[in-house]
């Protein structure tokens, strides 16, 4: 651990507290827990008064991998931005945010996975019921967080355009496409469900451990986020390019995209290569 740190712990629930509340909206209940834990766990350096250099050498004395030490100084960097901000109401210095000296942990690019279509089709095949194939169906036609799936409203599904209204992130409001397979699903779960303002019968939750048991009994990567490179990575292939990949997904940025589409190959792109001069 870091040494010599000048925060005063009788201070440090109280902004804990603040930044939590101010993250609430829009944010998923995971990602709550992500900034509790990690920022629990780094209490020694977070406070009013700690420096650049302190922060650094608690990551450098962190045991465990890269991406570990990365998710650290993610929780850090968003904590001392919104302290160091006029939102916070703590009237600091931003330029006293010890995070602007602090090197972000170097993180290897590794290509994370997605499913085939022939995965997806097993998976949907051996889920248990139709709401479990319904899910699973949206969550690839549409790249949809678990968030943004958990809290739909039947209401905001517009069955002749196949769109959905979802909260994203930050409380923003989106749309989601779906095609006709999931349109089937869908319908066919809601005439046997009265939807009571939520589409679903589980929580956030409840569709975790569904996966969770999907997982075990296939063998298949089975999460929100594997779903949702799926999306990306079968859109890519497909043609389609980053932007508009990007606007269908309801991400903020090109680089996410391709963050999320690292597993398409050169050859998956070589199928849309016309030569310039042909």
């Amino acid at each position: 651990m870091a040494e010599q740190l000048t925060l005063n712990p009788s201070k440090y629930p109280q902004l804990l507290s603040d930044f939590l509340a101010s993250r609430r909206e829009g944010l998923s209940p995971r990602t709550i827990e992500f900034y509790s834990d990690l920022l629990n766990r780094a209490r020694r350096v977070v406070g009013t008064q700690v420096t650049g250099q302190e922060v650094a050498s608690f990551l450098k004395s962190l045991t465990c991998s890269n991406g570990g030490r990365h998710g650290y100084y993610r929780a850090l960097r968003c904590f001392y931005n919104w302290i160091y901000s006029p939102r916070s109401g703590y009237r600091l210095n931003p330029q006293d945010n010890p995070m602007l000296f602090v090197e972000a942990p170097k993180l290897e690019k590794k290509i994370l996975p997605s499913l085939t279509l022939e995965q997806l089709e097993s998976l949907i095949d051996q889920a248990e019921c139709t709401r479990d194939k319904a899910i699973i169906s949206l969550f690839a036609d549409s790249g949809l967080r678990l968030m943004e799936l958990s809290i739909i409203n039947p209401a905001n599904i517009d069955w002749d355009k196949k769109l959905i209204k979802v909260k994203c992130k930050g409380g923003k409001e989106a749309l989601a496409p779906f095609g006709t397979r999931t349109e089937k699903l869908l319908k066919e779960w809601l005439s046997r469900y009265t939807a009571k303002g939520r589409l679903w019968d589980i929580s956030y939750w409840g569709i975790n451990i569904m996966l969770c048991r999907l997982k075990k009994r296939t063998g298949l990567p089975c999460n929100p986020h594997t779903f949702r490179r799926t999306f990306a990575s079968i859109l890519a292939k497909r043609g389609i390019d980053s932007l508009h990949i990007m606007r269908l997904g309801r991400w903020e940025s090109i680089q996410m995209v391709e963050r999320y589409t690292r597993s398409v190959r050169f050859d998956d792109s070589l199928k849309f290569y016309k030569a310039p001069l042909s």
